[in-house]
């Protein structure tokens, strides 16, 4: 079956000018492209992990139906169009539709006793040989396109594959049993213990939340100077040479999920034409809620690049970038998979790095998260600020928690993960708004890695402050749900982690979450040096409030020195002088907390949505 599939060993050398491939002379006998170029597509697709078909198809425009007949000429087969002709619903319910698309395959129909197994990789037949003898019986070939197969299984199949979608971690990994009407009785009962307490020993409930405040405070900034600490030795993080790509460079697919970009999507296609990776290995996939009309308009007018496809995911029970993802994973043709947002303008070498640091890795390593950073910096302060913050915690906090052999709470996009591992564990929470940081603690309790790569993806910042309020609630939100999907079970969660990690845990999440809940508790302090009296001054000596004021104020020069340092690594030290107002800029993230909160009683699932293309960088 080589003859019609991947590079087979007689792929030679292109001086001949001639193609070797049984498919290569195929395609030259209709003389619809030269020797030479068939025979360069050879030499090339060899040194690749990909099929001769998509090679010719991808970098010589070759129309994938006439590739599809020279297939099926070379291994005297029939050529079906399953849109046209439909394939019968009973056979293709006898199979996982997974395993159905990552093959390539489809049960057609019964005939003579036989069943006609559509594939569009008659190569993958003699890999599923077996089984689908085991499942059909006598089975026979027959070819079709990729397109026309993907699209006749989902005429049959779209309902199940978009449950599927919604349901595929584990329930005990998933927030998607979460109880909003239980979780608002636990809340109305825990509001009514803290005003009763505040009733009857209000001195002793501000306390208390005054030295938890306190407590998280610190380990915070324990864990900032262990980051500055370790960012500030020689070695940062790996810096990769492309010039170490595997002799057989595999298929990346990228996942672009959009909802309702009506700006974005001619830039979007020309930041990742500029991705240098060979086309034919690339699998740009946008995916494309089914009522968004929208996106689906901007794009009609665009003509996509032959690597480059829309996906367009059925509508649901939920509508979450997660689900959309997972609906695309099926479809997806690389070995490798990546995410980006819809206004990324990744590093053109970005995709050769991540190939070439997979390479040498260690299978453990399953994920490699980029740097972040933003291209309109500039626009006002509340961009500054959030250009400061993300400098901070991707160019120092994310590396040293890596280094530390913490948790690393992954960030939403310039993600790139092997397929293998990404499927074991059920791809991404499609419930959880914070897919990436739950899916960074799924892979840890696996016993996975995730690696701090130093390429940058700049995107733009979210610079109005309602909307950067709302994003920055679902975020929060999503990190309480996620602390109490994987708290469910504590000491299943110190096995899988192990002490050092759990403890870790519970600073990045509770700890976070706390931080910013309390932060009006910690603020109070600041009644003392205007001249107020505060509630806890008969309660605590005198020096108690040095050593607190003493506190504050390193906490500040930490966050300030951290910040310096980040922004300086990130090449713009004109922002320095931001840092100083960041005091300024965290008390939205405490609005934005209690937003949180709200939407975990009421609407725990729902994605709020962060406009994109306001602020467009110049091409």
């Amino acid at each position: 079956m080589a003859i019609a599939g991947r590079n087979s060993p007689g792929s030679g050398n292109a001086a001949d000018q001639q193609p070797r491939s049984a498919i290569g002379l195929a395609l030259l006998r209709r003389g619809i492209v030269s020797a030479r170029k068939l025979a360069e597509t050879e030499t090339r697709a060899a040194r690749q992990d990909t099929r001769l078909s998509d090679a010719f198809r991808l970098r010589l425009a070759i129309p994938a139906s006439t590739i599809a007949q020279a297939e099926a000429d070379v291994l005297q087969v029939g050529v079906v169009d399953p849109l046209a002709m439909p394939p019968d619903p009973r056979l293709l319910r006898q199979l996982d539709i997974a395993v159905l698309l990552r093959n390539g395959i489809l049960p057609w129909r019964r005939i003579g006793g036989d069943t006609v197994i559509l594939t569009h990789w008659p190569d993958r037949i003699d890999r599923v040989r077996d089984m689908l003898i085991a499942v059909y019986g006598p089975i026979r070939m027959a070819i079709t396109t990729e397109s026309q197969l993907q699209l006749a299984i989902r005429t049959q199949s779209d309902p199940a594959l978009t449950l599927r979608a919604e349901g595929l971690v584990h329930p005990r990994e998933s927030c998607r049993d979460w109880n909003p009407v239980l979780a608002r009785h636990y809340g109305l009962a825990a509001l009514c213990a803290f005003a009763g307490g505040l009733v009857t020993a209000p001195r002793l409930v501000f306390g208390l939340l005054c030295g938890w405040a306190v407590l998280t405070l610190v380990t915070h900034m324990a864990l900032k100077f262990a980051g500055l600490v370790l960012a500030l030795r020689p070695i940062q993080m790996p810096v990769v040479s492309t010039s170490a790509l595997p002799m057989r460079l595999p298929i990346v697919t990228i996942f672009v999920p959009l909802f309702k970009e009506r700006e974005i999507a001619g830039h979007l296609i020309r930041r990742l034409a500029a991705i240098d990776y060979p086309q034919e290995l690339l699998d740009v996939c946008l995916l494309l809620e089914a009522d968004d009309l929208t996106t689906q308009s901007a794009l009609s007018d665009t003509n996509l690049p032959r690597w480059m496809r829309a996906i367009i995911v059925p509508r649901g029970t939920l509508k979450t970038k997660p689900r959309a993802l997972n609906f695309g994973l099926a479809f997806a043709r690389g070995s490798i998979i990546g995410v980006y947002d819809a206004e990324d303008r990744p590093a053109p070498d970005q995709v050769r790095q991540v190939v070439a640091r997979f390479a040498s890795l260690p299978p453990d390593v399953a994920c490699l998260q980029g740097i972040l950073d933003f291209y309109n910096d500039s626009t006002n302060w509340l961009s500054r600020c959030f250009t400061v913050e993300y400098a901070s915690w991707f160019r120092i906090m994310l590396p040293g928690v890596a280094r530390l052999g913490l948790v690393v709470p992954l960030g939403g996009t310039t993600l790139f993960f092997r397929r293998s591992v990404l499927e074991s564990l059920g791809g991404w929470d499609a419930h959880n708004v914070t897919e990436d940081a739950d899916l960074g603690i799924r892979l840890a309790r696996h016993g996975y890695r995730t690696e701090i790569i130093d390429t940058v993806t700049e995107e733009e910042a979210n610079c109005r402050a309602w909307p950067w309020i709302k994003q920055r609630s679902r975020w929060l939100k999503g990190y309480a749900i996620t602390y109490a999907v994987h708290m469910r079970n504590p000491a299943q969660l110190w096995s899988d982690l192990g002490a050092w990690r759990f403890w870790g845990l519970q600073v990045q999440f509770l700890g976070t979450l706390s931080q910013f809940v309390l932060a009006p508790v910690l603020w109070s302090f600041w009644l003392l040096p205007l001249g107020f009296d505060h509630p806890l001054r008969d309660s605590l000596p005198s020096w108690a409030f040095v050593l607190l004021g003493s506190v504050f104020l390193l906490a500040e020069v930490l966050n300030i020195t951290t910040s310096a340092v980040a922004v300086t690594r990130a090449k713009k030290s004109w922002l320095v002088k931001w840092a100083v107002t960041l005091h300024l800029y965290f008390p939205l993230a405490a609005v934005a907390s209690y937003k949180g909160i709200w939407e975990l009683f009421w609407r725990p699932f729902y994605w709020d949505k962060t406009a994109h293309g306001l602020h467009l960088p110049k091409e």
